[in-house]
């Protein structure tokens, strides 16, 4: 993921809808929503939570303890802002939603700290379980 990046003028009209977001908070969400197609039986059209919980799982398996940390320097410090990225690349055109599909869909699945600070199982203690 770190040598990917956004068209110039995809990132441009990205960052007039908000300028709170890196280019990589973005691409982070793209990928998210690809593992989770991947990991379906065919792809489909996913839910907000579906999304959201993907996201925290990449980030958890991409970044590990650093997950919050990572998504807060790129803007995400909560999963309504997995909403409002999904929606501003609806609104450029790279995803689209379906009828009864809303932002608030994102808000509130999760707590950042629960999900990331207190819940992450060391790498250690899995190879202990097997």
């Amino acid at each position: 993921m770190n040598d990917l990046h956004l068209p110039p003028d995809v990132l441009v009209k990205l960052q007039k809808r908000n300028e709170r977001f890196d280019e990589r908070a973005y691409l982070f969400v793209l990928a998210g929503i690809e593992c989770l197609q991947s990991r379906l039986p065919e792809r489909r059209h996913v839910s907000g939570a579906e999304v959201t919980l993907a996201c925290k799982d990449l980030a958890l398996e991409q970044y590990g303890l650093m997950a919050r940390e990572v998504l807060e320097h790129w803007g995400i410090r909560e999963t309504a802002d997995f909403g409002r990225i999904v929606y501003a690349l609806v609104d450029i055109g790279l995803l689209v939603t379906q009828p009864g599909d809303k932002i608030e869909d994102f808000h509130d699945i999760f707590s950042f700290q629960r999900a990331f600070d207190e819940s992450y199982i060391w790498q250690s203690t899995r190879e202990l379980e097997r």
